[in-house]
């Protein structure tokens, strides 16, 4: 099950940019560092404010978008 609401998108937020639900850290950051061969671990130790499981649901919507979009 997809959890909803851990993505936020608010024009008064960083121009409209989608963030994680409760704070100003931008979702791209965590597709950044694992992009750039960092951890999860790392990415919440700098960005304290985003919770584990907030990281992980986002991955988890993520992937059900990229596995049931039609190419």
């Amino acid at each position: 099950m997809v959890r909803r609401n851990m993505i936020r998108r608010d024009c008064e937020i960083l121009g409209g940019t989608p963030v994680f639900a409760g704070t100003r850290v931008p979702v791209q950051t965590l597709l950044d560092y694992l992009e750039g061969g960092q951890s999860l671990p790392e990415f919440l130790g700098d960005f304290p404010t985003v919770e584990r499981d907030q990281a992980i649901t986002v991955l988890e919507q993520l992937k059900h978008i990229l596995l049931t979009q039609p190419v």
